[in-house]
């Protein structure tokens, strides 16, 4: 690769849209889901899609159901995105990902969870 291609690809990265939010793996066997948050929710979207294909556990609270269902019985599911605003700092858009956390978690209180 050379140089100016390397700086292109580097420019194209910086300047990608930014979207975080709140997602759920979900056990459709027993409905019970994982709440987490992300920053970078395509990026959590790809290790979940990998751990599939490969059957690893992506979270030690699944460990058990993991292996007991298999890697098939889970799926990724967005809650809410967030996208980052170009004023944002990311340590800004980092506090509004886990503020929008901590909503979900109070909303989702009573569902069976991880």
């Amino acid at each position: 690769m050379d140089k100016q291609n390397k700086k292109e690809l580097t420019a194209r990265y910086k300047e990608r849209k930014i979207t975080g939010g709140v997602y759920a793996v979900v056990n459709s066997a027993t409905g019970k889901m994982l709440v987490l948050s992300a920053n970078d929710l395509q990026g959590s979207r790809n290790r979940f899609e990998f751990s599939q294909k490969t059957g690893s556990c992506i979270n030690l609270k699944l460990r058990d159901d993991w292996q007991k269902y298999g890697s098939a019985a889970f799926r990724f599911e967005v809650l809410e995105e967030l996208a980052k605003k170009e004023t944002q700092t990311p340590e800004e858009f980092a506090q509004d990902i886990d503020t929008l956390y901590e909503l979900w978690t109070e909303k989702l209180g009573g569902k069976d969870l991880y």
